[in-house]
């Protein structure tokens, strides 16, 4: 039986820009099959962040200035950005997975998060989505909308939305049917659609963004994958970074991993969720293991030789 990978995508990975987009997929396409390549089942979560944003404002600003369009709720937003973006992954995989001669399928489900209408996270919207904005431009939006905005870390300022926790996968069945078929999955794309469970089998989406780590960690988690694998922009996750005392690490215990929290080691916009996922998962799925690492180094840390690696004390 083949081990399973649940990898979260991040950024990086991606792009801001459909042109964008479908150049860096390609780079992402032969990770992923590299990856194939070492006889794992692998299934994929990305985020959707810039891409989310990007048609939720297109689409208000157009119905506000004769574009004859609707306002489009923003579930309907994720739901595309899941599309078009798996659609980008799907296309590069499958010709990467041909190039190989590995008869493999791939394919992208569009997948429905439900999560608690009772979350803390909806009083208090943190998630960035779309671009960045000038001061004067995010005023000048907030003037007109309910939207939020506030400063990202230096680089300028972005409409927030709140994050709610993922409590249940609706699509999980179809995602485990998948993994048997030994496939290349695309699911929980941009942390998955939020939605409210009224009753069984009936559903309501609501405006939110949950967390692509986070998702991505509860998929691990409910496919009993044999690990969580977060790539992102660096090799390895780092105390003091960009400072002169900046120290890689190769493992972390999750008791290691809390202790770095509370000194304040990890941005919250940045590292502190994908730290954070990776100790939910890693302290409930009874002995797996997280791994954090560059997309262009995955290989080489899937054998041991690079990444940080979160394990259980």
């Amino acid at each position: 039986m083949n081990k399973r990978l649940v990898i979260a995508l991040g950024g990086n990975a991606l792009g801001n820009s459909p042109e964008e987009q479908l150049k860096l997929v390609e780079g992402t396409a032969s990770t992923i099959v590299d990856l194939v390549e070492e006889g794992y089942d692998v299934v994929i979560g990305h985020g959707n962040g810039p891409q989310v944003g990007m048609v939720n404002l297109a689409f208000q600003f157009s119905a506000k200035n004769g574009g004859g369009t609707p306002r489009i709720p923003f579930p309907e937003c994720g739901a595309m950005t899941q599309g078009y973006i798996g659609y980008h992954l799907q296309q590069a995989v499958g010709r990467e997975l041909v190039r190989r001669g590995i008869n493999k399928p791939c394919i992208t489900l569009v997948t429905q998060v439900v999560v608690d209408n009772n979350d803390p996270a909806f009083e208090h919207p943190t998630k960035p989505v779309g671009m960045f904005y000038s001061k004067e431009e995010a005023e000048a939006i907030m003037a007109t909308t309910d939207y939020t905005f506030v400063e990202d870390a230096g680089r300028g300022w972005r409409r927030v939305v709140p994050s709610p926790a993922p409590v249940k996968i609706v699509e999980l069945p179809v995602v485990e049917h998948l993994v048997d078929a030994h496939a290349v999955i695309i699911t929980v794309g941009g942390g998955g659609i939020p939605v409210i469970e009224n009753k069984p089998g009936d559903y309501t989406g609501v405006a939110a963004v949950i967390d692509k780590d986070r998702a991505s960690a509860r998929l691990a988690l409910d496919l009993k994958a044999d690990m969580l694998v977060i790539l992102t922009a660096v090799e390895k996750v780092s105390i003091n970074f960009g400072k002169p005392d900046q120290r890689d690490l190769d493992t972390m215990t999750v008791s290691e991993a809390k202790e770095y929290i509370k000194q304040g080691h990890f941005a919250p916009g940045s590292m502190l969720p994908k730290i954070e996922s990776c100790i939910r998962y890693v302290e409930r799925s009874k002995g797996s293991k997280a791994l954090i690492t560059s997309l262009e180094k995955a290989r080489e840390a899937l054998q041991g030789r690079t990444g940080t690696v979160i394990t259980i004390d």
